[in-house]
C-alpha cells in the first residue's frame, strides 16, 4: 500500500485512458446533437436510474434547498464564498488600458468578459458544495452575462445551496458526458455556452476533449492528486493525512511524497497506515494508495526536479525553508508552503482555486480563475504623427513579403 515508486511509471499510469471511451463519447455526443432533450432524458435513466420529470432546476427547489441544509454549513459556504471572490477579485484586470508608447501610437487591451459560460459540478460518489462555488464564482467576478450549470440527479440539497450562493442562473440536473455535449451543442431546453469549465470522470473530460471544436474549456481536470516536498524537519503526521485527504476523493486519485529523506518516507507510511484503518472511505482510499507511494531523491534540488517533471495538480512543499525555493518550482496547479498550509484549506476557504489540471497538464495550463472567462482584444489607437513614425517600416517589410496591398494602405494615407 505505501512503496517506493517508479516516478516514470508513476507519471505514465497518471493519463486518463481517454482513448478507450472516446468511441461511446462519441455516440452519447451524436445522440444529444440528433435527439437534444429526448436524449439527455433517456441517457439518464440508463445511466443515473433516474426518469427526469423536468431537466431545469426551478426557483422553488433552489430555495426550497435551503430548508434541507444545516445553517452552520449555509453560513460555512457563504463566508467561503467571500473568500474565493475576494481573492478572484484581486485577478480582474482592467476594462480597457491604453498607453502612448511614442508620439501618436497608443496601444492598449480591451477586457471582455464572455456572454455565456457552462459549469460541469461532479456527483456521484459525493456532493461537491466547494466546486460548485469555485467553478462559478470566477465567472461571476468577471462579469459574464449567463452561468449555467450541469450536475448529475439526484441534485444533493448542498449544491444546490451552493450554485445559489455563487449565483448560478440556470442549474441542469444532467451528468456525464451528455451534459458537456448539451452545453457544447443546444438543446431544446439547455442553450449551447461559449465556454465549459469544471473537473469530472474521464467520460466528461473526453467530452470536453471531443467538443473542443464548438466550444472553448478550461483544461483537462481528471482524478485528484498531490505531490507532497519534503525534507527531514516535515511533521510525517501532517503528510499522511494530506496524502489521505486527496486520496479520499477517488479511487483513481494519485499520491507521492518526494523526499530527501529515507526515514521520513518510512514514518509517513506508518501513519498512512494507522489513518487508513480508521477512516471512513477506507475502501476508496486503499484502491487509490495501491498506486500512490514515496521517491526518495539525493538531495534537494534533485527533489526540486522531480516534482517539475510531475507537474502536480497540489504541490505541498514542507521543508525547512520552504519560502526558499518557492520561485523553483515551473509546473504545479496550486502550491501549498509550510506544515500548516493543508491542502484541503485551499479545496475549501482560503480563496485560492481548486478546479486545477491533473496528470501532468500543469505543464501546459494554469488553474481556473478571472482570465478563464475573458476575452482579450489588443487595441491601437495611431494618428498621422504616429503613422509617420511607422510608416517606413511598415511599407518595407510588406513589400518584401510581396503583400504590396498592405504597403498600399499605408501610402496612401501618407500621400494626403
Amino acid at each position: 500500500m505505501w512503496k517506493a515508486l517508479d516516478i516514470e511509471t508513476w507519471i505514465a499510469g497518471r493519463r486518463s485512458d481517454l482513448d478507450r471511451v472516446k468511441g461511446s463519447v462519441s455516440e452519447i455526443i451524436g445522440r444529444v446533437r440528433a435527439e437534444g432533450d429526448d436524449a439527455l432524458i433517456d441517457l439518464t435513466k440508463k445511466f443515473d436510474g433516474i426518469d427526469l420529470a423536468e431537466i431545469a432546476v426551478s426557483d422553488e427547489e433552489r430555495e426550497a434547498a435551503y430548508d434541507q441544509v444545516d445553517a452552520e454549513l449555509v453560513e460555512s459556504l457563504v463566508q467561503a464564498e467571500v473568500r474565493i471572490s475576494r481573492f478572484h477579485e484581486l485577478q480582474r484586470g482592467r476594462d480597457l488600458w491604453l498607453q502612448e508608447m511614442e508620439p501618436g501610437i497608443t496601444l492598449g487591451v480591451k477586457t471582455t468578459p464572455l456572454s455565456r459560460v457552462g459549469a460541469y459540478v461532479p456527483g456521484g460518489r459525493a456532493a461537491y458544495p466547494s466546486t460548485a462555488l469555485m467553478c462559478t464564482i470566477p465567472a461571476v467576478v468577471a462579469g459574464v452575462g449567463e452561468i449555467c450549470c450541469c450536475t448529475p440527479p439526484p441534485i444533493n440539497p448542498i449544491t444546490l445551496v451552493a450554485l445559489d450562493i455563487a449565483g448560478v442562473d440556470e442549474i441542469y440536473r444532467v451528468g456525464g458526458a451528455q451534459a458537456i455535449a448539451a452545453m457544447a451543442i443546444g438543446t431544446e431546453t439547455i442553450p449551447r455556452v461559449e465556454k465549459i469549465v469544471g473537473p469530472g470522470n474521464v467520460f466528461v473530460t473526453a467530452a470536453k476533449m471531443l467538443l473542443r471544436d464548438e466550444v472553448e474549456i478550461d483544461f483537462p481536470a481528471g482524478p485528484s492528486e498531490i505531490a507532497v516536498l519534503a525534507d527531514s524537519t516535515a511533521n510525517p503526521r501532517f503528510i499522511a493525512a494530506d496524502i489521505l485527504a486527496q486520496a479520499e476523493h477517488d479511487p483513481s486519485a494519485a499520491c507521492v511524497l518526494v523526499t530527501t529523506d529515507a526515514a521520513l518516507a518510512d514514518a509517513v507510511g506508518d501513519e498512512v497506515k494507522r489513518m487508513v484503518a480508521g477512516a471512513d472511505r477506507r475502501e476508496i482510499i486503499e484502491k487509490a494508495l495501491d498506486h500512490s507511494g514515496y521517491i526518495v531523491a539525493g538531495d534537494l534540488d534533485e527533489a526540486v526536479a522531480t516534482v517539475n517533471g510531475i507537474a502536480p495538480e497540489h504541490l505541498s512543499v514542507q521543508v525547512a525553508d520552504p519560502l526558499g525555493i518557492l520561485t523553483r518550482f515551473r509546473s504545479a496547479g496550486s502550491i501549498f508552503v509550510g506544515p500548516y498550509a493543508a491542502v484541503a484549506c485551499g479545496d475549501y476557504a482560503s480563496g485560492t482555486n481548486h478546479v486545477l489540471p491533473t496528470a501532468g497538464y500543469a505543464r501546459l495550463y494554469s488553474g481556473l480563475d478571472v482570465n478563464h472567462f475573458c476575452r482579450r482584444s489588443t487595441v491601437q489607437v495611431i494618428t498621422q504623427e504616429g503613422l509617420s513614425a511607422i510608416g517606413d517600416v511598415v511599407e518595407t517589410i510588406a513589400d518584401a513579403e510581396g503583400l504590396h496591398a498592405h504597403a498600399e494602405s499605408v501610402r496612401v494615407r501618407r500621400r494626403r
